[in-house]
């Protein structure tokens, strides 16, 4: 079985979140998803588990932070600096924020970043893999 990652957020409106991750390309899998929570699959070894407070105050008895505060920046690949823009606008476009930290475009690498309806922050992110030399 190959090493996944499961990413837990809590949320305030689930069918919501689901559909703001639905826009960005997420799918849903509904043997991981009920009224409580909803499992968005990014691809074969990346989900991201969306928790109502509620269910995820059955995981931790620490406090929600506010959505105005950060501790955590998840990083997405994307295939294309295309995508790497078409998910952030799509982002704002659904009621996160866009660029919520400054556009860097390194050649090699594009990034920027956006928020979810609950501030959680993720950078999308694209690197040119023919530019990394393998000689060191």
């Amino acid at each position: 079985m190959p090493r996944m990652i499961f990413v837990n957020l809590p949320v305030t409106d689930l069918a919501a979140s689901m559909a703001f991750y639905t826009s960005l390309g997420f799918e849903n899998n509904p043997v991981f998803t009920d009224e409580t929570a909803a499992c968005m699959v990014w691809s074969d070894t990346i989900s991201v588990m969306l928790l109502t407070h509620e269910k995820w105050r059955t995981f931790t008895n620490r406090p929600i932070p506010p959505t105005t505060s950060s501790e955590v920046m998840l990083a997405l690949s994307c295939d294309s600096r295309e995508q790497v823009d078409e998910m952030t606008q799509t982002a704002g476009a659904q009621g996160g924020v866009a660029d919520v930290n400054p556009v860097q475009d390194l050649g090699f690498m594009y990034s920027r970043s956006l928020t979810d309806l609950d501030g959680h922050i993720w950078e999308t992110m694209w690197m040119d893999m023919s530019a990394m030399s393998s000689d060191g």
